[in-house]
């Protein structure tokens, strides 16, 4: 796996859905094209909530970490 730089940190861990989905909507639409925003969640349906958006924007999920109690993605603004 490469690495990436990631531009900013956006914890959402706590919140339920659709929360951390929109948090990351606002966070991205303050980035720069091909900035890179790490989201951190613990809600089970994020894991659903940001393949769907990924696929349906012009965003793009480059990785996702499912852990113990958290979940991590990394989306490039498209």
């Amino acid at each position: 796996m490469q690495e990436c730089k990631i531009d900013e940190i956006l914890d959402a861990s706590g919140l339920n859905c659709p929360l951390p989905l929109l948090k990351a909507k606002q966070a991205l639409n303050k980035l720069a094209k091909g900035q890179v925003l790490k989201v951190i969640a613990t809600d089970v349906g994020s894991v659903r909530d940001f393949k769907a958006f990924t696929d349906q924007s012009d965003h793009e999920l480059l990785n996702s970490f499912i852990g113990e109690s958290e979940y991590t993605y990394l989306i490039r603004r498209g």
